[in-house]
C-alpha cells in the first residue's frame, strides 16, 4: 500500500491490511481496523472508529466521535454528523456472544445522518435521505425522505442538494429544489424520483 496517496495523522492507528483510497484524510485519534475498505477522498474526523470488514465508498465525510461497526456499509457521498450512532446487534447481552448475529445496515448514496442520530441495525437508508439531528431510525427509509424524531417519522422530502421539497397545489405534485432548480415527483406513493437526474430517469422509464 502506498501511504503517499492518503493522509493519516500521527495519533491515528491504521491496521494492516486495509484498503484506503487516494486523497482520504484520517485525523486525530482515529482507528481503522484491518480489512476495512475506504474509498477515495473520504474524511474521517477526530476519534472515528472503523471496524474490520466495513466498506465505505468514495467522498464519505464522517464527523467526530462516530463508530462504524462491522455490518455497516456506507455508499459514496454519505455524510455522518458528529456523534451519530450505528449498531449491529438488535438484542445485545454482555453474557452472550453475538458476533455471528450482526445485522446489515446500508446507507445508500448521498444520504445525510445528522448529529447524535441513531440508526438501529438492519435498516437501509435510501439515496439522499436526510436523517435529522437526534432522530432514532428503526427501519428502512425511502430515497429523499426527511426523517425526524424518536422514533423517526417521515416529515417530507429533501432534494439531492439538501433542500426541503414542497409541492404547490397547482403543480400536480411537482416539487422543485430551490437551490438547483431540479424537479422531483412522487411517481407512486412513497417513491420520489428526480426528473432531471439520469439515474432516476432510468428508474422512471
Amino acid at each position: 500500500m502506498n501511504e503517499r496517496i492518503y493522509y493519516v495523522h500521527p495519533s491515528a492507528y491504521v491496521d494492516e491490511p486495509c484498503e484506503i483510497g487516494a486523497g482520504t484524510k484520517i485525523w486525530h485519534f482515529c482507528h481503522v481496523m484491518a480489512h476495512a475498505r475506504l474509498g477515495e477522498n473520504c474524511n474521517l474526523g477526530q476519534n472515528v472508529f472503523v471496524a474490520g470488514g466495513v466498506v465505505i465508498g468514495a467522498n464519505v465525510k464522517i464527523q467526530n466521535n462516530v463508530s462504524v461497526y462491522a455490518g455497516v456499509e456506507l455508499e459514496e457521498d454519505v455524510f455522518c454528523g458528529p456523534s451519530c450512532v450505528f449498531t449491529n446487534v438488535i438484542n445485545p447481552r454482555s453474557q452472550i456472544v453475538r458476533q455471528g448475529a450482526y445485522m446489515r445496515t446500508l446507507v445508500r448514496r448521498g444520504a445525510t445522518i445528522g448529529a447524535n442520530a441513531t440508526i438501529v441495525c438492519g435498516a437501509t437508508i435510501g439515496r439522499y435521505a436526510f436523517i435529522a439531528a437526534g432522530a432514532v431510525v428503526r427501519g428502512d427509509v425511502p430515497d429523499y425522505a426527511l426523517m425526524v424524531g424518536v422514533s423517526a417519522v417521515q416529515k417530507g422530502w429533501m432534494s439531492r442538494h439538501g433542500q426541503r421539497l414542497f409541492a404547490p397545489a397547482d403543480t400536480d405534485g411537482l416539487m422543485v429544489c430551490p437551490e438547483s432548480g431540479w424537479r422531483y415527483q412522487e411517481v407512486e406513493p412513497g417513491i420520489v424520483h428526480c426528473l432531471d437526474w439520469p439515474e432516476d430517469q432510468a428508474l422512471t422509464i
